[in-house]
């Protein structure tokens, strides 16, 4: 008979992996995002809910998960197999809310804790009337696990009612498969008029998949069609690789829909008598629980491998949208170092005061000019950069992510940070033209802002500015004069690039506030590698 393989060093392995699930996002808009999305957070109820806990404690009791689509009759099925009424069963859709864990009291203590759906909240009050209010305060009722106790039920086994799968309500349809994922045991319960329905078949065909323990129940069937509607199901199952999965029949009866609840106990006795006989017999438990909990771990080959290829597929399409930031950036950077060494920024209305100055245009105008001229350069290229990312990302899918297309406009604009940064490289410019004219003879030491507008139109003039640097060595002299302009060159090659880099970033920081980055994939290929080698 196999068994579990509960060593230490499977469970750490499974916990290393379980971490490398829970740390791989899928952000970006890509084809497969959602898929992988829906996959990794089933991987990690299995997990979290089902096969780390078994693992740790498998003498814990088994759990049953009663699942299926909407009126198939799942409360109404427990109640029967308990003998009184502990979920709610009606007529109204969806009936089930919150989910319903029944236990003999003896086995209470296994699931009043966070052994098993460590994210529910559980509410238990040992007596009392069905529909009773029992949600906390501000509770949500989706997140609430009720726990009730019952004589009737066989020591070591859990039956749990959960909501239905194709509920109206979005979080009832994420909680049904969730809890699912914790069985030992899948109870999937369809109904005569709509056991061929798409529904129930995902949900067994996603339990073949993971070779789970797995039982069905036909229900409400009219005794007129038992005969026939059983051998098409039957046939169904079969054609579906299923025809050994062990299959109830429960007759349509006045109790079904309107009565209290509760079936007769003839109705339910050969599904009880097989849960029974799971339980109490050693073999059967073992196989059970063996067979669920091997057929989670066989099907991580499959499914670790897909969430890393949907992980390298996000890093790949970030990287992409990141290289169109960067073309962008570095092609209007360089025009910008371009245009310097043209003397762009004397042009216009700066060109006209320098013509004029000294005579018909002061120093501090002549520099306010060069400055502004330099700042209209910088945001000139900025906005080209972006339009240019945005085409870029127009044409890419992964740019659609609402972090990267709902981004809040910043409190500062890209005018007003290249002018604080301009304004500090003329500052600095002023203080360097101070420091060389101190180093003077004070008798014939010329006026720093002269000094300081010279060398800004040196810099920025280009060829046109010839004569600004020949002022220039006149009035400090030549090696002063070449000191100064070195210095003053740093400085503004420093200012330009940290614009640019300041910009390229501010268009990045969306993109990497999403955390894409390759090591995911590798992490999980690694983890899945450890796992096996450990099995």
């Amino acid at each position: 008979m196999v068994t579990l393989d509960v060593r230490p060093q499977l469970l750490d392995a499974l916990s290393a992996l379980r971490d490398r699930v829970a740390a791989a996002r899928f952000p970006l808009p890509l084809a497969g995002a959602p898929r992988a999305r829906a996959n990794r957070d089933e991987l990690l109820a299995q997990l979290d809910d089902y096969l780390v806990p078994r693992l740790r404690e498998p003498e814990a009791p088994l759990l049953a998960v009663v699942g299926g689509s909407t009126g198939a009759g799942k409360s109404t099925l427990v109640n029967s197999l308990v003998g009184r009424r502990v979920s709610e069963a009606g007529v109204l859709r969806p009936t089930t809310r919150t989910p319903v864990l029944v236990c003999h009291p003896e086995d209470h203590h296994w699931f009043s804790g966070m052994r098993v759906l460590p994210d529910l909240t559980r509410v238990w009050v040992p007596h009392r009337e069905v529909g009773d209010e029992l949600l906390l305060p501000g509770e949500d009722p989706a997140r609430v696990l009720r726990v009730e106790t019952a004589d009737t039920m066989p020591r070591g086994l859990a039956l749990l009612d959960a909501p239905d799968i194709d509920s109206l309500v979005a979080d009832n349809r994420v909680l049904a498969a969730e809890l699912v994922c914790a069985a030992d045991v899948w109870i999937m319960v369809t109904t005569a008029a709509r056991y061929a329905d798409a529904v129930p078949w995902h949900l067994l065909r996603t339990a073949k998949e993971y070779d789970a323990t797995l039982v069905t129940v036909l229900d409400r069937v009219p005794h007129q069609v038992v005969s026939e509607v059983s051998r098409q199901y039957g046939a169904l199952l079969t054609k579906a690789g299923l025809g050994d999965v062990p299959r109830f029949t429960v007759p349509e009866l006045p109790e079904s829909a309107w009565g209290s609840g509760l079936l007769p106990a003839s109705a339910v006795a050969s599904l009880r008598t097989w849960l029974v006989h799971l339980v109490q017999d050693p073999a059967a438990r073992q196989h059970a629980m063996t067979r669920t909990a091997h057929g989670v771990l066989d099907s991580l080959k499959a499914r670790m491998p897909e969430l890393a290829s949907a992980a390298a597929a996000q890093y790949a399409a970030a990287l992409r949208l990141t290289s169109a930031v960067d073309t962008a950036y570095d092609s209007e950077h360089a025009r910008v170092r371009g245009r310097l060494q043209a003397g762009a920024v004397l042009a216009g209305d700066a060109l006209k005061r320098w013509r004029a100055f000294p005579l018909d245009c002061s120093g501090q105008e002549l520099l306010d000019a060069l400055v502004e001229s330099l700042a209209a350069l910088l945001l000139c290229a900025v906005t080209a950069a972006d339009e240019r990312v945005a085409e870029a990302w127009r044409r890419e899918p992964a740019a659609r992510a609402p972090e990267l297309t709902g981004r809040e406009p910043s409190l500062e604009s890209p005018e007003h940070r290249i002018g604080i940064a301009v304004r500090r490289w003329r500052r600095e410019l002023e203080e360097y033209a101070e420091e060389e004219v101190r180093e003077l003879d004070r008798s014939v030491a010329p006026d720093p802002e002269v000094v300081a507008v010279l060398v800004a139109t040196v810099l920025l003039g280009g060829r046109r500015a010839r004569a600004a640097g020949e002022r220039l060595a006149e009035r400090i002299g030549a090696h002063g004069a070449l000191r100064l302009r070195d210095r003053g060159g740093r400085l503004l090659t420093e200012t330009v690039d940290r614009v640019m880099h300041t910009e390229r970033e501010r268009c990045l920081a969306p993109l990497d506030a999403l955390d894409v980055h390759p090591e995911p994939q590798a992490e999980l290929i690694a983890a899945l590698s450890v796992l096996q080698k450990e099995r």
